[in-house]
């Protein structure tokens, strides 16, 4: 699978771990920057253009990163075609996937340790869609 990630520098530290992380596992990381975590940048310029690699295609699933997430999924979710859930635990991944078939997540690398970073990753890729009465909801979505 091809993953979008892009992150400023308040994610930046959570943007490598989890890119590591997800090549280890076989995937396909492009990543849209930035490259440090100093000096301070604007998160749009990253995280619209990974964005818009998943709404395009050229990219399967996309990971935003920030200090608290919130301004990174709100830019990821200007994009059409993007469902972006801003994620703090196992159980907000879990139900981003399975309710709302969310094709980037958001992390917020200040409101967590590492280790729940890579628990949410994991967690969002391996749950299943749940279809259903979420899928119409998702047309609703889509309308909107």
């Amino acid at each position: 699978m091809t993953i979008a990630i892009a992150s400023d520098h308040a994610g930046f530290r959570y943007k490598t771990l989890i890119a590591e992380h997800l090549t280890q596992l076989g995937h396909i990381v492009v990543d849209f920057g930035t490259d440090s975590d100093h000096p301070p940048v604007d998160y749009p310029t990253f995280i619209r253009p990974a964005a818009q690699a998943v709404a395009d295609g050229s990219c399967n699933l996309g990971i935003v990163l920030g200090g608290s997430g919130n301004g990174e999924a709100i830019v990821a979710n200007k994009v059409s075609g993007i469902r972006c859930g801003v994620c703090w635990n196992a159980e907000s991944a879990r139900l981003a996937r399975a309710h709302n078939n969310a094709n980037v997540i958001s992390i917020g690398e200040r409101m967590m340790p590492p280790e729940t970073a890579i628990q949410i990753v994991d967690t969002w890729l391996n749950t299943p869609f749940e279809a259903g009465r979420h899928q119409q909801r998702i047309e609703q979505i889509e309308q909107t």
